[in-house]
């Protein structure tokens, strides 16, 4: 089942695992480095399907950190190209770009210098969301986006999407979760707004479905787009499946080819339980409910683990980060611990 190939937009992926994106905050001045190229070049060698690379934002405003991958001008372009370039000559299979907008989350320390801390001084910028209310203790009040800011963001939103097309991205996915803007949106935990865009659900899911009209104008054959959607918040008077269900079906009305269910990350804290597959099950109940492919991640593993999830038809694809740099070659076969590295990188330092 792994390894049965399938197709997403007339674009064919050799097997049904992808690879999850990763932030590795190793840009210089938003432009791919030299760490980027090596670390995109090893997990093409890893056996996946497709990979999905790292948050890039979409404006100098919705960025988590200052070293975050960026894509909103031509020189970005350039620079997304070139890595592009590079990395279909090592081997061609479909790479897709997640983008972003960190929203309350933005202006935030690199996680190895101070995890869940924001900047402070002349390198910290002020950000927005939803409405005005704090992502934590010890976090600045985000601004309340204004109508004219919401329509920049849906305009920035479409402009990267074109631009990571012509720099031959095969798809992109929209960031739709893990506590960043449009889930900022999304969730009654974090918008208390009284406009268009708050209030019920149909409101709150306005910017994305306005987004997502955008894009369904630029997209073309052979070219997939995606959304990484949380399933649910894991709070009481949060995100449920249902809401989920709901912005899928609207979105595939506009041309959405998969979601990948994520939960979780609203705020720091939440009843979210870690252990292996803790996302399949309501992930398979979106599916049973959704007409586009779905997509689940968090802790699927090992491989016969994924053989039966697959097998069940719980989910259509699988996305894994994290034991793709641990273990690296788990799929095709070898589970020895990595232990390539003497010293582990800090980009690498959450995947063990």
């Amino acid at each position: 089942m792994i390894f049965d190939k399938i197709n997403i937009n007339g674009i064919s992926l050799n097997n049904r695992l992808m690879v999850s994106p990763m932030c590795q905050y190793s840009a210089n001045n938003g432009k791919p480095t030299r760490w980027h190229y090596n670390h995109l070049a090893n997990l093409l060698n890893t056996g996946a399907g497709s990979i999905i690379v790292e948050s890039t934002a979409v404006s100098k405003l919705g960025r988590i950190t200052n070293k975050d991958l960026c894509l909103y001008n031509e020189n970005h372009k350039k620079a997304h190209k070139k890595l592009i370039n590079k990395l279909k000559k090592i081997k061609d299979i479909p790479i897709i770009l997640q983008i972003s907008h960190s929203g309350r989350k933005g202006s935030s320390e690199i996680p190895w210098i101070k995890k869940n801390s924001p900047l402070k001084g002349s390198k910290s910028w002020k950000t927005l969301s939803a409405s005005p209310l704090k992502r934590d203790l010890g976090w600045p009040l985000p601004k309340e986006a204004s109508r004219s800011e919401i329509k920049l963001i849906i305009n920035q939103f479409i402009t990267t999407a074109k631009l990571a097309f012509e720099s031959g991205y095969d798809g992109v996915e929209v960031h739709i979760a893990h506590g960043y803007l449009l889930h900022q949106f999304f969730s009654p935990i974090s918008n208390y707004r009284k406009d268009k865009y708050g209030g019920r659900l149909n409101n709150r899911i306005r910017v994305i479905l306005e987004i997502f009209k955008g894009l369904s104008k630029i997209k073309k054959n052979k070219k997939i787009l995606g959304a990484r959607i949380t399933g649910k918040d894991h709070l009481r008077k949060g995100l449920k499946e249902e809401d989920c269900i709901e912005l899928i079906r609207k979105l595939a009305k506009l041309k959405l080819d998969y979601a990948c269910i994520s939960s979780g990350g609203i705020l720091p804290k939440t009843n979210l339980k870690f252990k292996r597959g803790f996302r399949v099950n309501f992930s398979s109940k979106i599916k049973s409910k959704s007409k586009v492919l779905i997509s689940s991640t968090g802790e699927i593993y090992p491989k016969k683990y994924v053989e039966s999830i697959l097998k069940e038809k719980k989910v259509d694809l699988i996305a894994v980060g994290r034991k793709f740099i641990s273990r690296p070659k788990w799929l095709l076969g070898d589970t020895t611990i990595n232990k390539k590295y003497k010293k582990i990188p800090k980009q690498y330092l959450r995947c063990f």
